[in-house]
């Protein structure tokens, strides 16, 4: 372990230092492909960047796909580590060049130890989490993991207490739908305003009523939020503008809910602006659907983890609203997303932000709990 360990380390200072942008991922794609070669695992033909390995087990009757994300933030790294990134403006902030490593970590002991698994193994080495349309909905449009069994995936968490491993047996991560809503109305002078149809005005009705959404549409035992993040219009103190243009972000935990929220936030939109003459426009756009592991595989996976580091290693996660593509994976195929604490002193600070930093004493039980869900998956 401790050779697999340190080659961990090594290739994710190197990612860290070479970080990617979503979709432009080639020279990561290139080091994970020799990587691969290197070590005589198959290659798919897909195109790059993405990057997906095979191996076939001594059974082979069934197949589990592992996944990785590859791409980093158009972030400007700050701090003084020696691996700082030396892509201006571009940073792995997130914790995917980690969850590279340790794939390429478990690759390697899969190809020394082919005879100790019986299950096929499908490496998938993914580009374009952090945008839409994700990488992993276009693999899963490709027909990807159409042959796989069950896919797994694991989130390096600075919100999880270190030496904590845990997951959701349900919802786990919500969906990342955003919106936009243009209010056209008069503009004119500001102390004539029965004059004018007042955008600002009309949208302040809008930011109200889309709340009742959520307090008075939707069943209050499912989480949700509607957030309006952004409100441009105006250009002057006295002067009421002809338009108003507001921005926001959708969260829930079942596609059902997002969608009784998209429709209720078009009639919410027509009917406030109609009531004041005004001519409103909703555009929803959706992001990566709600994480909702399979509970079959959760559990099986809840059980590799307490058997593998002790039961009180486990913790069982409360869903989070942030949200993950790997969800896409769980709309076609059973599996398990799991979350591995490193919160502490070396990883402080949160995902995305400009200082965050992955604490890399978790590689060791994060590469043995992959191997050991092969091991154990039957």
């Amino acid at each position: 372990m401790h050779q697999l360990v340190e080659q961990a380390i090594n290739d994710r200072r190197y990612l860290h230092q070479h970080p990617e942008l979503s979709g432009k991922e080639f020279e990561t794609s290139k080091f994970i492909q020799k990587r691969l070669d290197d070590l005589g695992i198959e290659t798919l033909n897909y195109e790059p960047p993405s990057v997906i390995g095979f191996l076939k087990g001594t059974k082979g009757d069934k197949t589990i796909a592992l996944r990785a994300d590859i791409d980093a933030l158009p972030i400007t790294e700050e701090g003084d580590k020696s691996y700082i990134s030396q892509i201006s403006g571009v940073a792995h902030a997130c914790g995917h060049d980690g969850h590279t490593a340790i794939l390429l970590a478990v690759a390697k002991w899969m190809s020394e130890n082919q005879n100790e698994m019986e299950p096929n193994v499908m490496f998938i080495f993914q580009t374009s989490e952090e945008v839409i349309p994700s990488g992993a909905e276009h693999l899963v449009k490709l027909g990807v993991i159409d042959q796989v069994d069950a896919v797994f995936g694991l989130h390096l968490w600075q919100g999880m207490e270190k030496g904590k491993i845990g997951l959701a047996h349900g919802p786990m991560m919500a969906s990342t739908d955003d919106f936009e809503i243009i209010i056209e109305g008069a503009g004119g002078h500001g102390s004539m305003p029965h004059e004018t149809v007042d955008p600002i005005y009309v949208a302040s009705h809008i930011v109200q009523g889309l709340q009742s959404i959520v307090s008075r549409k939707t069943d209050p035992m499912q989480a949700k939020v509607i957030t309006v993040s952004q409100i441009e219009s105006g250009s002057g103190y006295n002067i009421i503008p002809s338009s108003a243009k507001l921005q926001g972000t959708v969260r829930a935990f079942n596609l059902e809910t997002t969608e009784l929220i998209r429709s209720k936030m078009q009639q919410i939109v027509e009917g406030i602006c109609g009531s004041f003459d005004a001519i409103g426009k909703l555009n929803y756009m959706k992001g990566t659907p709600p994480l909702i592991n399979d509970s079959e595989q959760s559990h099986f996976v809840e059980n590799v983890i307490r058997t593998s580091f002790g039961d009180d290693v486990f913790e069982l996660v409360d869903p989070v609203m942030s949200g993950e593509d790997f969800s896409n994976y769980l709309l076609k195929k059973p599996g398990a997303f799991i979350f591995v604490g490193m919160n502490g002193e070396k990883s402080s600070y949160p995902h995305h932000h400009p200082r965050f930093d992955i604490d890399e004493d978790v590689f060791a039980s994060s590469i043995e709990l992959f191997i050991n869900v092969i091991r154990n998956f039957n």
